[in-house]
């Protein structure tokens, strides 16, 4: 036996069984979402805003692919004041403020305090993450917290009704998620307009410039075909006369099934 195993054939079959063992542990770390490469490390001295931290080296991060609620500040500091993190992004290059966008991970842990606060219901998607896998996994985090009712999502208005008016007028110059049926898709000039009310100037509607419509297309997403569909939206509002969200990313719209309760589907 043990002529067997020290013989060349024998040793051949082994090294083929942990090469093709370290593919599969090389594969399986690599479809794991949002691992982007890494762009820096530090020791979280301060949460600055519900969406920046500060670091010991003095820098300022940006947590990206979110948007705060009521509790996204005080959830931040219990996770991160003092802890070590490691930031992962696609750029790095400051942003007017000097902050580095990043998504940001506690020591060696696979799961991104982005998700995390999501899971918890402490913070929303903003859809600005371009990378599919890994803005489905963001995604699915919020989802589950809807699903659960946990933190903001227990609070039945934190989904506006699109024909709400006066709610979602109320929250010009805030990031918010809508859900309704689109009574019309028209387009107007250079912009397409998704019509949630049956006046176009005072109700609600979500529009999509020309420039931007080629990505939505590329995704699957032909607008028209939304005409007569329930929707989810999110963004900022903004409206002189109706509100309205300008959708310039894929991730800000999600197709409802018609029998779908509120608020369930990813």
């Amino acid at each position: 036996m043990e002529r067997n195993a020290t013989s060349p054939g024998h040793v051949t079959q082994r090294l083929h069984l942990i090469v093709a063992l370290l593919l599969v542990m090389a594969g399986a770390a690599s479809a794991t979402p949002c691992q982007f490469d890494t762009q820096g490390e530090g020791r979280v001295v301060a949460v600055v805003d519900a969406r920046s931290i500060r670091l010991d080296d003095g820098r300022d991060v940006r947590l990206t692919g979110i948007e705060a609620t009521a509790t996204t500040k005080q959830a931040l500091t219990s996770l991160l004041v003092g802890r070590d993190v490691i930031l992962r992004g696609t750029d790095d290059t400051p942003d007017r403020y000097g902050r580095q966008g990043a998504l940001v991970f506690i020591g060696e842990s696979d799961t991104s305090v982005q998700a995390a606060l999501l899971a918890q219901g402490d913070a929303l998607v903003s859809a600005e993450i371009a990378d599919k896998e890994c803005a489905a996994a963001l995604m699915a985090s919020e989802a589950e917290a809807r699903r659960q009712k946990k933190g903001s999502w227990a609070d039945p208005s934190a989904i506006k009704n699109a024909e709400s008016l006066d709610d979602i007028l109320a929250g010009i110059g805030r990031f918010m998620v809508v859900e309704g049926k689109v009574l019309s898709v028209r387009q107007a000039g250079a912009m397409t307009y998704l019509n949630f009310g049956r006046s176009w100037t005072r109700g609600f509607t979500a529009t999509i410039s020309k420039r931007n419509l080629p990505a939505f297309e590329n995704a699957g997403i032909t607008i028209k075909s939304l005409e007569n569909k329930r929707v989810r939206v999110r963004g900022w509002i903004e409206g002189n006369t109706g509100p309205r969200i300008d959708m310039l990313r894929v991730g800000q719209v999600e197709l409802l099934s018609a029998n779908e309760p509120t608020g369930v589907k990813p």
